[in-house]
């Protein structure tokens, strides 16, 4: 199932509070370069990663919780940096914290997880990378 430009433009508008699930604090890594153009264009990013929530770290300036669920505010998306057989659960944890869309990086692909989140009225994305779509439509104008 692809995901229409109308869509895409609507979850990319500011402002957007992001849960990035199994966001690295180490520069080299998609979900840092992601989380980090995000950050940049305007984007409120909140990590999500066990490992650095354990140990009080922050990553990109802002503090890591260990789970969707220890975020003490609302969030828009949660963008996920998972294999495809851990994308479940943090379906369920998106769902439960009231996000509004769950998005699946490139090369993650849970139809299960989509489904779960589709019949409980968040959007969902498969298999694209949010960076790429944002810089697609606003390198065509079609972001405000």
């Amino acid at each position: 199932m692809s995901t229409d430009n109308n869509t895409l433009r609507r979850l990319l508008r500011l402002p957007c509070t992001i849960a990035v699930v199994g966001l690295s604090n180490e520069p080299d890594r998609p979900s840092h370069r992601v989380a980090q153009y995000l950050q940049q264009h305007g984007f409120r990013i909140v990590p999500v990663n066990p490992r650095y929530a354990t140990a009080n770290q922050s990553v990109l300036g802002e503090p890591c919780y260990a789970s969707l669920g220890d975020i003490p505010f609302a969030v828009d998306m949660v963008d996920v940096f998972r294999r495809t057989e851990d994308v479940l659960p943090i379906a369920e944890q998106a769902v439960q914290i009231g996000a509004k869309c769950l998005w699946q990086q490139i090369g993650v692909e849970n139809r299960e997880a989509d489904q779960l989140a589709r019949g409980a009225g968040l959007d969902s994305v498969m298999n694209l990378c949010v960076k790429i779509e944002h810089e697609r439509l606003l390198d065509a104008g079609q972001l405000g």
